[in-house]
């Protein structure tokens, strides 16, 4: 491979590292070429962008990265694909709920800011995105508010009640 194709690759890689905020890196050693397909196909529905790439190019671009993602490098070993994402638990959720996938398993991973080893799948599929925090945020702010509103309004029923028992008996 020429050194202008290699740089080619390192810029794309760059991008991507910009683009989103989060990734994870996967073993596919022993994917055939339909396992790879499959596998690309779950990633697209899942708004994931499946990278194959050596090592070595993606060792630079993540040295060339405004993050210091030194973290990582022990991980670049054999066959790596770069799952990138906007919301960080959508992969660990796909590799976690499809282990026939044939993907040999998680290497590491750049999530929330943080790194994740090859043992934390488990804490990756369960990390709640942005938009889920903010739905029980709201959830937990309408159920008081739920509960006032329905106080107030048998409360009301109660006092009509007793008024018109009152309006209703003899004098």
């Amino acid at each position: 491979m020429r050194k202008e194709d290699k740089n080619a690759i390192i810029g794309k890689l760059g991008e991507l590292l910009k683009e989103y905020p989060h990734f994870y890196l996967v073993d596919t050693t022993g994917l055939n070429a339909e396992q790879t397909t499959e596998f690309r196909r779950m990633c697209f529905k899942q708004e994931i962008h499946m990278v194959v790439v050596k090592n070595t190019l993606l060792e630079k671009a993540l040295e060339a990265a405004e993050t210091d993602y030194s973290p990582l490098y022990s991980a670049l070993k054999g066959t790596t694909a770069v799952l990138f994402t906007q919301t960080a638990n959508v992969p660990g959720k796909m590799l976690k709920n499809n282990p026939k996938s044939g993907v040999k398993g998680l290497k590491a991973a750049y999530a929330e800011g943080g790194f994740f080893g090859a043992d934390q799948l488990e804490v990756l599929a369960a990390l709640k995105s942005k938009e889920e925090l903010v739905a029980d945020v709201v959830a937990l702010l309408q159920s008081p508010i739920k509960n006032v509103v329905s106080a107030l309004q048998s409360g009301g029923n109660n006092i009509h009640g007793i008024l018109k028992t009152l309006g209703e008996r003899p004098e």
